[in-house]
Protein backbone atom coordinates (compact mmCIF):
# COMPACT_ATOMS: atom_id res chain seq x y z
CA UNK A 1 0.00 0.00 0.00
CA UNK A 2 1.24 3.58 -1.07
CA UNK A 3 1.46 5.54 1.73
CA UNK A 4 2.73 9.52 2.52
CA UNK A 5 3.56 10.45 5.81
CA UNK A 6 4.35 14.05 6.67
CA UNK A 7 6.31 15.69 9.80
CA UNK A 8 9.01 18.16 11.12
CA UNK A 9 6.11 20.92 11.17
CA UNK A 10 6.16 23.84 14.20
CA UNK A 11 5.89 27.54 15.01
CA UNK A 12 8.59 30.02 14.33
CA UNK A 13 9.86 33.13 14.23
CA UNK A 14 10.55 35.00 11.48
CA UNK A 15 14.29 34.72 9.89
CA UNK A 16 13.81 30.63 11.37
CA UNK A 17 14.04 27.73 10.01
CA UNK A 18 12.33 24.27 10.06
CA UNK A 19 13.22 20.89 7.95
CA UNK A 20 9.90 18.96 6.68
CA UNK A 21 10.50 15.24 5.82
CA UNK A 22 8.18 13.29 4.20
CA UNK A 23 8.48 8.82 4.63
CA UNK A 24 7.30 7.14 1.63
CA UNK A 25 6.17 3.23 1.62
CA UNK A 26 4.76 1.00 -1.16
CA UNK A 27 6.52 3.00 -3.43
CA UNK A 28 9.02 2.92 -6.66
CA UNK A 29 10.54 5.93 -4.64
CA UNK A 30 13.84 6.29 -6.62
CA UNK A 31 11.76 6.42 -10.00
CA UNK A 32 9.40 8.86 -8.92
CA UNK A 33 8.93 12.73 -8.47
CA UNK A 34 8.79 14.31 -5.88
CA UNK A 35 7.13 17.29 -4.78
CA UNK A 36 6.21 19.77 -1.78
CA UNK A 37 3.13 21.96 -1.54
CA UNK A 38 1.37 24.03 0.88
CA UNK A 39 -1.86 25.93 1.43
CA UNK A 40 -2.58 28.55 3.60
CA UNK A 41 -6.08 29.43 5.18
CA UNK A 42 -8.35 30.66 2.12
CA UNK A 43 -5.68 30.44 -0.70
CA UNK A 44 -5.17 27.95 -3.36
CA UNK A 45 -2.19 24.68 -2.74
CA UNK A 46 0.69 26.13 -4.17
CA UNK A 47 3.89 24.11 -5.58
CA UNK A 48 6.77 25.04 -3.61
CA UNK A 49 9.53 22.40 -4.70
CA UNK A 50 10.09 19.16 -6.98
CA UNK A 51 12.88 16.87 -6.89
CA UNK A 52 13.14 14.28 -9.53
CA UNK A 53 14.64 10.63 -9.52
CA UNK A 54 17.10 12.07 -11.80
CA UNK A 55 17.54 14.74 -8.73
CA UNK A 56 17.02 17.61 -10.78
CA UNK A 57 15.25 19.91 -8.48
CA UNK A 58 12.55 22.95 -9.19
CA UNK A 59 11.38 26.35 -6.95
CA UNK A 60 8.55 28.23 -6.47
CA UNK A 61 10.51 31.55 -7.27
CA UNK A 62 9.36 32.60 -3.57
CA UNK A 63 11.44 30.26 -1.85
CA UNK A 64 14.01 30.05 -4.10
CA UNK A 65 17.69 30.84 -1.92
CA UNK A 66 15.57 29.92 1.09
CA UNK A 67 14.09 26.74 0.79
CA UNK A 68 15.68 23.03 -0.42
CA UNK A 69 14.59 19.90 -1.52
CA UNK A 70 16.65 16.46 -1.31
CA UNK A 71 15.92 13.39 -1.16
CA UNK A 72 17.06 9.92 0.18
CA UNK A 73 16.25 6.96 -1.84
CA UNK A 74 17.62 4.46 0.35
CA UNK A 75 15.59 5.48 3.36
CA UNK A 76 12.66 6.51 0.44
CA UNK A 77 12.50 9.89 2.26
CA UNK A 78 11.92 13.41 0.88
CA UNK A 79 12.86 16.54 2.75
CA UNK A 80 12.40 20.42 2.76
CA UNK A 81 14.77 22.32 4.54
CA UNK A 82 13.50 25.75 5.03
CA UNK A 83 15.46 28.71 6.21
CA UNK A 84 14.87 32.18 6.73
CA UNK A 85 11.22 31.69 7.15
CA UNK A 86 8.50 34.71 6.35
CA UNK A 87 4.96 35.52 7.74
CA UNK A 88 3.62 34.63 4.25
CA UNK A 89 5.30 30.99 4.51
CA UNK A 90 2.89 29.63 6.93
CA UNK A 91 0.50 26.82 5.56
CA UNK A 92 -0.18 23.38 6.13
CA UNK A 93 2.76 22.09 3.99
CA UNK A 94 1.97 18.88 2.02
CA UNK A 95 4.42 15.95 0.08
CA UNK A 96 3.22 14.23 -2.96
CA UNK A 97 4.48 11.64 -5.50
CA UNK A 98 4.20 12.14 -9.25
CA UNK A 99 3.76 8.34 -10.24
CA UNK A 100 4.27 9.13 -14.08
CA UNK A 101 7.73 10.31 -15.77
CA UNK A 102 8.96 13.57 -16.58
CA UNK A 103 7.49 16.75 -14.31
CA UNK A 104 5.86 20.16 -15.27
CA UNK A 105 6.41 23.42 -13.47
CA UNK A 106 3.86 26.16 -13.01
CA UNK A 107 4.56 29.61 -14.27
CA UNK A 108 5.78 30.50 -10.72
CA UNK A 109 8.67 27.52 -11.01
CA UNK A 110 6.92 25.23 -8.07
CA UNK A 111 5.33 21.56 -9.41
CA UNK A 112 2.14 21.48 -10.84
CA UNK A 113 -0.61 19.46 -8.04
CA UNK A 114 -2.56 17.76 -10.76
CA UNK A 115 0.41 16.12 -11.60
CA UNK A 116 0.39 14.21 -7.91
CA UNK A 117 -1.56 11.86 -7.30
CA UNK A 118 -0.58 10.40 -3.70
CA UNK A 119 -0.31 13.24 -0.85
CA UNK A 120 0.64 12.94 2.65
CA UNK A 121 -1.52 14.29 5.51
CA UNK A 122 -0.27 17.61 5.82
CA UNK A 123 2.19 19.15 8.39
CA UNK A 124 1.36 22.66 9.86
CA UNK A 125 4.22 25.51 9.52
CA UNK A 126 3.37 28.67 11.71
CA UNK A 127 5.67 31.55 11.12
CA UNK A 128 4.88 34.44 13.69
CA UNK A 129 6.17 36.87 15.77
Amino acid sequence: QEELVDSGGGSVQPGGSLRLSCDASGYRFSVYCMGWFRQAPGQEREGVALIAGSNTKRYAASVIGRFTISRDNNENTVSLKMNNLKLEDTAIYYCAADTRLGFQQTSAGGPVAADYSNWGQGTQVTVSS
